[in-house]
């Protein structure tokens, strides 16, 4: 059975950090697409950050682009997503993703994998 557990978020003040984490079970990061994705109160889920399995590539999306960093322990099967400069419109439960695709994906529905969320919160 696949699991996907994130954990890192939490409240922080603008322009602090966080670091969050997807620990997987079941399946190999290495072999999957990771996604980040995020979803604000009263709007709908968007991508966030990915990296490839196939080659370790990043992409991410403009609002978070030069702010966050997603990057993989492979040995601990384990995706992080460090975030710093945060801001309040940052605000959101944060998913962690797994897709099969060996290319970039920001679709949500090509990820076959999400785990529960976790909750950051931006203060001003």
């Amino acid at each position: 059975q696949v699991q996907l557990v994130e954990s890192g978020g939490g409240l922080v003040q603008a322009g602090g950090s966080l670091r969050l984490s997807c620990t997987a079970s079941g399946l190999t990061i290495s072999s999957y697409t990771m996604g980040w994705f995020r979803q604000a109160p009263g709007k709908e889920r968007e991508f966030a950050a990915s990296i490839t399995w196939i080659d370790g590539s990043t992409r991410y999306a403009d609002s978070v682009k030069g702010r966050f960093t997603v990057s993989r322990d492979n040995a601990k099967n384990t995706v992080y997503l460090q975030m710093n400069s945060l801001k309040p419109e940052d605000t959101a439960v944060f998913y962690c993703a797994a897709s099969r695709s060996r290319a970039f994906t920001y679709l949500l529905d090509r990820y076959d994998y999400w785990g529960q969320g976790t909750q950051v919160t931006v203060s001003s």
